[in-house]
């Protein structure tokens, strides 16, 4: 009897232990999850976030240390802070006059492992209320998720290391992995793979080959298909010969792979622009160039291993090196990527060591391949992986970069048009309901490997935008009240290619946290929240919601402009605050707001009416 008793209060304690309650819980440790637990511990809440791997942070811990954004200024919030605590960092290690600060880059160049730092040390000041569980891995099945009508109850999550089942219960689920597995597991409608243009008219959508920076070429047919975007590896790589580990030769490495690059290389042929104006004249003119000695003549060509992979410096001799965009053949591994999205993760785990020895080949061809020129070669074998980066896996990145998985049909299904001015020089459509503003192209990887023939990979594109506003109704589903998808957002192939970005996602986090924390207090479903309640914190949090040029976030009135900005009565790129208004822009202001009041134009500034009419608006 007191065995059976022991035994019962064992098994007692394990599931209690087993069963985990928070106001949050968070799938996926990528930036836009950390940001997600960091802006609802601002206001008190508890999260978990639960990650597969043993490491947080996603692709900023795993290579990609050059961020990707054009307007700097239009994505603020909490990355702003993980750009200046990343800046501070290189501050008081290395001294403002060091080339490590100087690098750094106002905080938008980092070292893989200072950004794992940095997150984690950012998560420790909340300590008690953000709990981070590493090797938790969640299996996108219906059977791991248990729904009451429409809301989230529990998840059943995987402990890696114990190989045991764990259940968490929270008031509000987060999805934050870069694939969509809890929303797709929810039952939350997504597309995988690529619209066709006559859907919504975008430009690259569907099948696309054009040059790099260059135009549309005859074969695109711009039909829709399952095809996804490549994923690659981010290599931290060195040239300091005392933090160098040589590239190795991978157990499985097939020359087959690589061998088009002997002749790309010696005649100096790539995918940019300028290849519209080299004629074969000019490529085989090269090749003898080439064979003298000498390094490529052609426009635009790269000599080394720039010719393989695109190398950004970052911080203490290192690179961020991404897929080259203007090779035939990089890091990236387009068409058997393809089945990602909605893989489990036995599969998905045989797909990273192929990829890893894919680019272990690519590398050690570059640098040893008889064929290649002895002095290309040679350039080529100054670099190696980084010594003190990944120490625990062969000082190669530990995780994929998954550029797209799924993609969910959210309350706002974002498209090309909603990052493009609605007319020549002007803004994007602009949404009262903006979590954040943002600026990057459009743009995506290739699709397919090499086909004879072609100027490019089909599908590798790049679009201009402008500084956009992102909807609130991107992250949140139609018919889940508990869930947000602030990773996997709500988006047509070529909008996500623009959203995909660290520092959008981080400010989707960011949003999702707060929205969370608004909908937890208010009692309400996540899609039925106050949307000024939950701007207003965000603005707090020091969120830009709508860019403008001349308005900083040190602004005093910065957030009555967001305010007003986002109803309209800022329409232009600039807010001219300090100017006198102007008869015909008070009586638009009049109009819109509805309210009289008794201003003098050519007087009052524009900020003092705007003052006014925000003050009595917010009434």
């Amino acid at each position: 009897m007191k065995q059976l008793l022991i035994t019962l209060l064992l098994f007692w304690s394990i599931n209690v232990f087993a069963q985990q309650t928070y106001d949050i819980v968070i799938v996926g440790g990528t930036p836009g999850g950390l940001t997600t637990a960091l802006a609802a511990a601002k206001l008190g809440k508890t999260s978990v976030i639960l990650e597969r791997t043993q490491h947080i942070g996603g692709l900023p811990s795993n290579g990609l240390g050059a961020t990707d954004i054009v307007t700097r200024a239009a994505t603020t919030g909490l990355f702003r802070e993980f750009t200046c605590r990343i800046k501070d960092y290189y501050k008081k290690k290395y001294g403002m006059a060091s080339t490590q600060y100087q690098r750094c880059d106002d905080g938008f160049r980092f070292e893989p492992s200072v950004a794992e730092q940095v997150f984690t040390d950012w998560l420790g000041e909340y300590k008690g209320l953000i709990t981070v569980l590493t090797m938790r891995q969640f299996d996108s099945s219906p059977r791991n998720l248990k729904k009451v009508d429409d809301k989230i109850v529990q998840i059943n999550i995987l402990n890696r290391d114990k190989n045991t089942q764990e259940e968490y219960r929270g008031k509000i689920f987060i999805d934050a992995t870069y694939e969509g597995d809890l929303a797709a597991a929810a039952g939350v409608p997504f597309r995988v793979g690529r619209e066709g243009k006559n859907e919504f008219g975008e430009p690259g959508a569907g099948s696309v080959y054009k040059y790099w920076h260059g135009p549309e070429m005859d074969a695109s047919t711009f039909i829709g298909d399952n095809a996804v975007q490549a994923y690659n590896y981010r290599l931290c790589l060195t040239r300091n010969p005392n933090n160098k580990v040589s590239i190795t030769k991978p157990q499985n490495y097939d020359r087959n792979e690589y061998a088009s690059i002997i002749d790309d290389v010696w005649t100096g042929r790539h995918t940019q622009a300028e290849m519209v104006n080299v004629t074969p004249e000019m490529l085989e003119a090269n090749r003898k160039h080439i064979a003298k000695g000498n390094p490529t003549m052609i426009p635009g060509d790269k000599w080394g291993l720039g010719k393989v992979v695109n190398l950004v410096e970052i911080p203490n001799e290192k690179t961020d090196a991404n897929n080259q965009h203007a090779a035939f053949v990089s890091s990236d591994l387009p068409e058997e990527n393809w089945a990602w999205p909605t893989a489990g993760w036995a599969w998905r785990d045989k797909f990273a060591t192929r990829l890893r020895e894919y680019t272990e080949g690519l590398l050690w061809f570059a640098q040893n391949d008889k064929e290649l020129p002895d002095h290309f070669r040679k350039a080529t074998r100054e670099w190696g992986y980084a010594k003190d980066e990944y120490t625990d896996n062969g000082h190669f990145p530990r995780q994929v970069y998954v550029r797209e998985g799924r993609r969910f049909e959210g309350l706002h299904f974002f498209i090309a048009s909603d990052a493009m001015p609605v007319k020549g020089g002007g803004r994007p459509p602009v949404y009262s309901s903006s979590i954040t503003a943002s600026h990057y192209g459009f743009d995506s990887h290739a699709t397919h490997k090499r086909e004879p023939g072609m100027v490019h990979l089909n599908g590798f594109l790049g679009y201009p935008t402008s500084p956009y506003t992102v909807p609130y109704g991107v992250i949140v589903p139609k018919d889940v009240d508990n869930l947000l998808f602030p990773v996997p957002i709500s988006g047509s192939h070529i909008g996500f290619s623009t959203l995909r970005m660290e520092p959008c996602w981080m400010a989707m986090g960011q949003a999702a946290g707060v929205a969370s924390s608004v909908a937890i207090d208010e009692k309400v479903k996540v899609k039925n929240i106050n949307i000024s309640m939950m701007q207003d914190v965000l603005l707090e949090q020091g969120t830009t919601l709508i860019y403008y040029k001349d308005v900083s976030l040190d602004d005093k009135d910065f957030s009555m402009v967001q305010y007003m900005g986002l109803r309209g009565f800022l329409p232009e790129w600039e807010a001219r605050l300090d100017e006198a208004i102007e008869e015909q822009t008070l009586s638009y202001w009049k109009r819109l707001s509805k309210l009289n009041i008794k201003v003098q134009s050519g007087v009052s500034t524009r900020r003092e009416v705007l003052n006014e009419l925000y003050v009595k608006m917010k009434k």
